[in-house]
């Protein structure tokens, strides 16, 4: 008979009851006083078993029916003398007789060969787990026997990124030669690829077309940044372990921002002390599991609204021409690219690549058609709000220049001209600004693109300081991607935010898609990627 895998009875488990709530069985001495008998006949150890034991009962037989998998922490037992491991032993036996939840073993084992065998065997025939925590610094061998052969139904969760702050020592180290790329990010990456090997080294014999994987990631719900890299990296068939969430401090909904897929799930949230020191810890783990579920619901609200904006997006005839013209330059391209925040992106856009004058004289047209498009930058009476284009150095004073000259040659408005240097002049006319003068003037901005926005800020601190007025900023392409967890704007909405100034592009990404999915040109993988993308980082 051939037995579900681990991550089937995880899921199976989690869409019966609608919960993804893992309840930590963690019996420290401290929390055993008020499950001790006052047996005289039994020794300290025998004593301490017996009351850990009653303790994890007394949690499994409340909480059960809002949990899917209980997590022994197998040192609690380990502890306890040569008894504790019995211990654990009839505590599993008590979840599997008494409740459908799994048991997933904390163990955090690591090692290779014979060593890794054995620790297998005793996890898994010994205690009768059906899951266990791995550590993957040995790498593929030290996992490799958890499962594959006789384990290929079993599942294990790598270490990624840990709850604890000391995890940022060693996990958060950046290994890429351009130090984007952290080992977390890496060991996300492995936990996909050794997935996939475990299941070409061993075949499920239910194999399907979509397998489940063998392996899911720990990472903390401390850390939401760390969540949002490991789910891009690994995907979104693997599930999270996310400790840290109660105790620790982990914010619920912003970790279940970061780490859920789009189905509003593979995440499993581990609860401990907050539920075992709770006064009713069944109430607490309801509590709980219907807190997870509401902020499910944000989640999936959220990425459906961003859907739907897909769907009503429309796009005007000089946007198609600028995509059209920017994939004609090779500025646009579709494919793999990994950006200077770590994030691998379905598409790229380097605007340095408008090098010939007839690709720069069709991209000033274009910055002059959404400036004039917009109702912020443009007032009832169809004239512009500012009186001066500055463009800061070094790549906006062309696109200042040409912005100037299409909006005078395509709509007759004469405005001003202005740039500065990196560095003060110190002869001639001297200073940092060039061209006309800003002083008690409306200032339009002008960039490629924003990605931090700190070019764009030292502009308007330096506009400011002149006595002059920013009132809006002009860019070629806004991504609509949040900068990060801690604050989900996306650079272009934090610059608005923070300045209190609008931010007009010619495209943004909602263009993007809508042009894909009207194009002959690309096939719908594009669009599912760029549009996957934009479910992942979008705002």
């Amino acid at each position: 008979m051939t037995h579900p895998s681990f991550f089937t009875l995880l899921s199976n488990r989690s869409q019966s009851i609608n919960s993804l709530l893992c309840v930590g069985l963690d019996p420290h001495k401290s929390e055993l006083a008020p499950f001790l008998t006052n047996n005289d006949t039994t020794d300290e150890d025998s004593a301490l078993c017996t009351a850990a034991y009653s303790f994890c009962i007394h949690l499994i037989s409340t909480t059960h029916p809002h949990c899917i998998a209980y997590k022994p922490n197998a040192a609690f037992f380990e502890c306890l003398g040569h008894q504790g491991l019995a211990t654990l032993k009839r505590v599993v036996d008590y979840i599997h007789q008494e409740t459908a939840c799994v048991v997933l073993l904390d163990v955090k084992r690591g090692d290779i060969g014979s060593t890794a065998e054995a620790y297998a065997m005793a996890c898994y025939e010994g205690l009768e787990g059906e899951g266990v925590t791995l550590s993957p610094l040995m790498g593929w061998d030290s996992v490799e026997p958890f499962v594959t052969g006789k384990y290929a139904n079993k599942g294990a969760f790598i270490l990624c990124k840990t709850s604890n702050p000391g995890s940022n020592d060693l996990l958060a180290t950046p290994i890429s030669d351009n130090n984007q790329i952290s080992l977390y990010e890496k060991i996300a990456t492995l936990c996909k690829e050794w997935s996939q090997k475990a299941a070409s080294i061993t075949p499920s014999p239910n194999t399907q077309e979509n397998e489940p994987p063998r392996l899911g990631l720990v990472v903390g719900a401390t850390d939401p940044t760390a969540l949002s890299k490991a789910r891009a990296a690994a995907g979104p068939n693997i599930w999270i372990l996310a400790p840290g969430v109660g105790a620790q401090g982990g914010d619920l909904d912003a970790a279940c921002m970061a780490g859920l897929n789009d189905e509003g799930t593979g995440m499993l949230i581990p609860v401990s002390r907050g539920i075992s020191r709770a006064k009713d810890p069944g109430l607490e783990a309801k509590r709980l599991k219907e807190g997870i579920n509401a902020a499910r619901e944000k989640v999936l609200a959220k990425r459906k609204a961003v859907t739907s904006d897909d769907t009503s997006a429309s796009i005007a005839p000089y946007q198609k021409d600028f995509i059209e013209f920017s994939l004609e330059e090779n500025v646009l391209r579709f494919g793999s690219f990994v950006l200077k925040s770590g994030r691998t992106s379905p598409y790229f856009f380097n605007a340095g690549l408008f090098s010939s004058g007839s690709a720069l004289f069709k991209l000033g047209k274009a910055y002059a058609a959404s400036i004039m498009a917009s109702d912020e930058l443009v007032d009832t009476n169809g004239k512009v709000t500012f009186d001066i284009v500055f463009g800061p150095a070094y790549k906006g004073i062309s696109l200042g220049a040409l912005v100037c000259s299409a909006l005078y040659a395509d709509y007759g408005i004469d405005s001003g001209f202005a740039y500065n240097r990196k560095e003060a002049k110190d002869h001639g006319e001297g200073g940092i600004l060039v061209g006309a003068s800003i002083a008690n003037k409306r200032i339009l901005i002008v960039d490629d693109v924003i990605t931090a926005g700190t070019a764009i800020r030292e502009s308007f601190d330096l506009l400011k300081e002149c006595n002059a007025t920013p009132v809006g900023v002009s860019i070629a392409l806004d991504r609509a991607e949040k900068r990060s967890l801690d604050d989900p704007l996306s650079a272009v909405q934090a610059v608005a935010r923070d300045l209190e100034i609008p931010v007009v592009s010619i495209v943004a990404l909602p263009q993007l898609q809508e042009f894909l999915r009207n194009s002959a040109n690309y096939g719908d993988d594009v669009l599912r990627q760029v549009s996957e993308y934009r479910s992942q980082y979008g705002v």
